[in-house]
């Protein structure tokens, strides 16, 4: 049998989704399980989520005491159903409030395969939904608890939709119900988690078929009526609830406080000059990067062809949105990828010119050997002898995928080529983020800083009495783990929580003021264990003392001042 009827016999009907759902199952998974919480929007997620649980309040998303008014509720219920179903709030682990994005993930890849299925052919679907599936950008944030994967599988849902009733329109079928139903469902769904983005991608997508077709009549048959109801239905309720809970001031801080900065610069110094995601597109895309260059050349050559405009459409105007936006953050263009991969897999119908072969051989060589560098480097820096097989591993794999892939594509062998990276590269990105960087301590110093506190019988989960003190240092990962009662202090603060009997953290520069309020009182700190690392989110080495409480008995009677 023939690679080519393999892949066939794989993309009959729904299998061809459910493949492609589970590369992106395989590729995410072991991370999800792997990879400590992570700094600083995931954690921010996830305690605004558990305190959700905690306190019964669905609709006011809070952290700690602050409320948090950046995105919608969406993300914040399908964590709490996740931990509701497989954890409890008060055990802080972090994989159960993942799921949902590793869901979204799967979900991104089946229905890209479906939508591409109708468009092109079942085989080229089957191809698309793995290539995006298996791409080192959505496999990543499958296991990181925030917005990314579930908005992509929500806008991929959407769109694979759309294409579906496009596709019919042009065979002069009429849509389906439940076609139209996922359709305003994916909408729905997808404004409830990062509101208007899965949107705008459907809008312009509309916007630019019927601009390029002359002609948008098909778009009566998308069920408007009952959609927007459905639309409604599923946004409008938790949007006046938190309307009437905060008295607007949700909306001026979401649109005012997140929203415009984006729009008028680089938001917390996340700038980047246009072409940003362009750059970075090569290494995100990896391991199918070697299609790169064939996915851009049928972009234009094949733009005739109905599946290739519908991937144009789709992939240009989000594209150059996201470029444009001032602010510029590596996963934005995510909701983009899946007509990428639809450009990717229509590359391997035909075959390929020779400087599209040689320019995607190079780049995948080139990828590869970046991934296995980033693999050294972390080791050297950060790991020590017992991290070298991962070591060898993830940069084996990832120069085996990009030098593989190449010498396949250079000998015209394009689904084969396509396959072998892929597999190669899903098992360098398992190694990577479920082997090398989860061992790399010293990354990872909110974990380090828990479980020497659990070590010590000092955390809160280990029955300690009375929240942990921190102070300088407020990464939101150590408060997800220690949990929300968790004190944010200064040097005087930490000192205070010591003399009433709790356990304190001591970031070295706080050092000084803790030790001369200590010091005033008559009391010498005493240390029980020290943490030492690099905060990744800022770049600083940090060096984190823990301190025993020292509880104070009251003075005699006799002692007491009248």
């Amino acid at each position: 049998m023939t690679l080519e009827s393999r892949l066939d016999d794989w993309s009959r009907g729904w299998r061809g989704p459910l493949f492609a759902a589970l590369v992106a199952l395989i590729a995410g998974l072991p991370g999800l399980f792997a990879m400590p919480p992570l700094d600083r929007d995931e954690s921010r997620f996830a305690q605004a989520t558990s305190q959700m649980l905690e306190t019964g309040d669905y609709v006011v998303i809070k952290f700690q005491d602050q409320p948090r008014f950046k995105k919608p509720v969406g993300i914040h219920w399908l964590q709490a159903l996740s931990v509701k179903a497989f954890s409890d709030a008060e055990d802080r682990r972090i994989w159960a409030y993942r799921i949902p994005s590793l869901l979204g993930a799967m979900l991104a890849a089946a229905a890209c395969a479906w939508g591409a299925a109708a468009l092109f052919d079942p085989r080229t679907g089957l191809l698309a939904g793995s290539i995006l599936g298996a791409t080192f950008l959505l496999s990543s944030e499958a296991f990181i608890a925030k917005t990314d994967a579930a908005l992509c599988g929500t806008t991929t849902l959407a769109m694979a939709a759309l294409a579906r009733v496009y596709a019919g329109h042009l065979t002069g079928e009429k849509a389906g119900k439940l076609t139209k139903l996922l359709f305003w469902l994916g909408l729905s769904v997808a404004a409830l988690i990062k509101g208007p983005v899965g949107l705008l991608v459907a809008v312009f997508a509309l916007i630019g078929l019927a601009i390029w077709d002359r002609k948008a009549a098909w778009m009566k048959d998308l069920g408007w009526t009952w959609g927007l109801i459905l639309f409604a239905a599923i946004c409008l309720p938790w949007a006046m609830m938190i309307t009437v809970a905060t008295d607007g001031a949700f909306w001026g801080a979401a649109v005012g406080g997140d929203l415009a900065p984006k729009l008028a610069g680089g938001q917390e110094g996340h700038a980047g000059p246009f072409g940003y995601h362009a750059l970075l597109a090569p290494l995100l895309s990896f391991p199918a990067t070697l299609l790169l260059p064939a996915a851009l050349v049928v972009g234009w050559t094949r733009r005739n062809e109905p599946g290739v405009r519908f991937a144009v459409c789709w992939l240009v105007p989000t594209w150059l949105m996201f470029e444009i936006l001032p602010t510029k953050l590596v996963h934005y263009e995510l909701p983009a990828y899946g007509a990428l991969a639809m450009l990717m897999a229509a590359a391997v119908r035909k075959p390929l010119g020779k400087l599209v072969r040689w320019l995607g051989g190079g780049l995948s060589v080139l990828m590869g050997a970046l991934l296995a560098a980033v693999a050294v480097y972390g080791q050297t820096q950060f790991g020590d002898g017992g991290d070298l097989a991962w070591t060898v591993l993830a940069a084996g794999l990832a120069l085996a995928a990009g030098i593989a892939g190449a010498v396949l594509l250079l000998r015209r062998h394009s689904a084969r080529a396509l396959i072998t990276a892929g597999v190669l590269g899903i098992g360098a990105h398992i190694a990577l983020t479920a082997g090398l960087i989860p061992h790399l301590e010293p990354l990872f110093l909110s974990k380090d800083v828990a479980d020497a506190l659990d070590r010590t019988r000092l955390s809160p989960r280990s029955g300690a009495a009375g929240p942990v003190a921190v102070t300088g240092y407020a990464e939101p990962s150590l408060i997800f783990q220690l949990g929300t009662a968790t004190e944010l202090t200064d040097g005087e603060g930490a000192a205070q929580a010591i003399i009433e009997g709790r356990p304190a953290v001591v970031e070295g520069r706080e050092e000084k003021p803790f030790r001369d309020t200590l010091a005033d009182l008559g009391l010498t700190a005493h240390p029980v264990a020290t943490v030492e690392g690099l905060n990744y989110s800022d770049g600083d080495q940090e060096r984190l003392t823990i301190y025993r409480g020292e509880p104070q008995a009251p003075a005699p009677e006799d002692e007491v001042q009248p």
